[in-house]
């Protein structure tokens, strides 16, 4: 690993380890001194303690909004990139195309969405399954792994093994870029972090790693930098640099998740993502884009007069040290993880944690619009519960996977249900919580005890730091 990267890593690791006080700290002034509690999770005397119950739950509502989200948004993926090079799509989406006739995307040649005529939610009701896709079946197989090996932390030769054992080689395996190549490094011999080594794949520039790990933060309730240890060799199959900053802002978030607060879910998303952005060095595009989509959005302009901006900004001036447009890639690098982490911010800040608003949103944001959509929707799922997320459409939704739509050599036929998923989640924060966290799995109580970071009751200069910002 190059010294320069080396520094940054370690650096970001301290920055978040006192941004974690600061939001304990703030969690701790804004509820009450001794005891914040929701939902059955309550900080009490350095610890975090969680009931286990209402964290599957919690997962279950992950897993059913990512798929909500990842489904809805492949109606619109890739129908809007812009017009630079060869392929051009026009005027981007706005609000008024929400429920109007789909346009086709780059690939299919004039036809609409086979998911949707419309641009519509897609939504399965009891009796279907959800498919796999690539915003969910590598996480799956992830947590598999994970609990094959009975390690919170898989190995090199374990990531390899999984991938060959479970991710088809010669058949379509719905891969692209940097998870294609990674897997071909694999075969080939390599093993993680050389299969996300620039000089042996070319497309670490790419989105890959950001839909495939924000799961282990959901592996760390409330411990940030243990999910970014556990994360950080998954992350690094296929992401470098940049692209593996912006992964582990995802994987931050996720983690800051569990922490309790009296909040309204839209402050509490505001101070998570604030806090995920002091992990993101100052000097790199991830950082900067991150501070200029909240500078538009705090402005009160539209979520589409900030995408036009974006667009503007990153495509055709390729600011901020953000170049792919001169490096005259396929559809102008739409796959890429920067576009790609701007579009997700606009629809994090303008959604407001509107569960529904955020997936339409990023639906209409343009560019790989399933991605972003399948990791807030996952993000608020996990916030809400997976009851509240069926609440809010309205109607019974399905709770069953089918993991083998895109992957293999799984159980039952890979046929598997969300309320599974969500108990072999518990099973891999037993193991996280035992042996990672130094914390307790209290049986009779059916709940978990993590110890956080030294005392946050004296750091109230860094309380007022955080509030002048």
């Amino acid at each position: 690993m190059p010294i320069s990267h080396t520094f940054i890593y370690k650096q970001t690791s301290f920055i978040l380890f006192g941004s974690l006080w600061i939001l304990l700290g703030l969690l701790l002034v804004l509820g009450c001194t001794s005891k914040v509690e929701r939902s059955g999770h309550y900080i009490q005397q350095d610890t975090l303690y969680i009931d286990r119950a209402s964290y599957s739950n919690a997962l279950e509502g992950f897993w059913l909004g990512t798929s909500i989200g990842n489904w809805t948004g492949l109606v619109t993926e890739m129908d809007k990139i812009g017009n630079i090079g060869e392929i051009r799509t026009g005027a981007f989406y706005t609000r008024e195309d929400w429920g109007m006739p789909d346009e086709p995307n780059i690939w299919d040649e004039g036809q609409p969405s086979q998911l949707s005529e419309t641009i519509d939610f897609v939504l399965r009701s009891p009796g279907q399954h959800w498919g796999a896709d690539d915003d969910t079946d590598i996480e799956y197989m992830y947590q598999y792994l994970m609990l094959k090996h009975n390690t919170a932390r898989l190995t090199p030769q374990q990531i390899q093994n999984g991938w060959l054992s479970h991710i088809a080689t010669e058949e379509e395996n719905y891969l692209w870029v940097s998870n294609q190549r990674a897997l071909d490094l694999m075969a080939q011999g390599y093993v993680p972090p050389q299969t996300g080594n620039p000089d042996l794949n070319e497309h670490t520039e790419m989105i890959d790693a950001q839909l495939t790990t924000e799961l282990f933060g959901l592996f760390a309730p409330g411990r940030p930098d243990i999910a970014r240890k556990i994360a950080r060799l998954p992350i690094r199959t296929v992401a470098h640099e940049e692209t593996e900053e912006i992964a582990l802002f995802y994987v931050n978030m996720f983690a800051l998740a569990a922490l309790p607060s009296n909040k309204e879910i839209r402050n509490k998303l505001e101070f998570m993502a604030s806090v995920a952005r002091d992990s993101l060095s100052d000097e790199q595009y991830p950082a900067k884009m991150y501070d200029y989509v909240l500078g538009l959005y705090k402005s009160g302009i539209s979520w589409e007069a900030t995408r036009d901006s974006v667009y503007e900004a990153y495509q055709i001036q390729q600011r901020h040290g953000y170049d792919l447009s001169s490096q005259n890639l396929y559809c102008n690098g739409c796959f890429a993880g920067g576009i790609n982490f701007a579009a997700s911010l606009i629809s994090l800040f303008y959604g407001e944690g509107d569960l529904l608003e955020t997936i339409r949103i990023g639906s209409l944001a343009g560019w790989d619009s399933d991605n972003p959509t399948a990791t807030w929707a996952g993000l608020l799922g996990f916030m809400m519960g997976a009851d509240a997320v069926e609440a809010a459409f309205g109607q019974p939704l399905s709770r069953s996977f089918h993991i083998h739509r895109t992957r293999q050599g799984f159980p039952n036929d890979g046929y598997d249900t969300f309320p599974n998923m969500a108990k072999n989640g518990l099973k891999v924060i037993d193991m996280v919580v035992s042996d990672e966290l130094n914390g307790r799995v209290d049986a009779s109580g059916n709940r978990w005890a993590i110890p956080l970071p030294a005392s946050t009751s004296t750091r109230n200069e860094s309380y007022t730091r955080s509030t002048t910002r």
